[in-house]
């Protein structure tokens, strides 16, 4: 019989690359265990308060698909959280409240 053992990600380096065009406030890189990076998720500020945009891709139709993503609400609310927290430490805004735009 197969076990599959279930550990939680690290969020092992956060970069910050400020941008503050319009709601797009910047832009972040994420490694996960040393050994993964996403690139690419955005930093938005709504009229809620913050939250990040996953990496997408613009389909045929126009629209966009995100091209990585949280399977659960537990990993997007870590890696908003991170995020988030790394994107006032950086440009010394103080921290808001962090909004849910699921």
């Amino acid at each position: 019989m197969n076990y599959i053992r279930m550990t939680l990600m690290e969020i092992t380096e956060v970069k910050i690359y400020p941008s503050n065009e319009g709601k797009l406030k910047a832009y972040a890189t994420m490694v996960f265990d040393n050994c993964f990076i996403i690139r690419d998720l955005k930093v938005i500020k709504s009229d809620k308060g913050y939250f990040v945009s996953m990496p997408s891709r613009r389909k045929k139709d126009g629209s966009f698909k995100d091209i990585v993503h949280p399977l659960n609400s537990e990993t997007r609310k870590m890696v908003e959280e991170r995020i988030i927290k790394e994107y006032f430490s950086a440009t010394g805004e103080e921290e808001q409240v962090l909004v849910d735009e699921e």
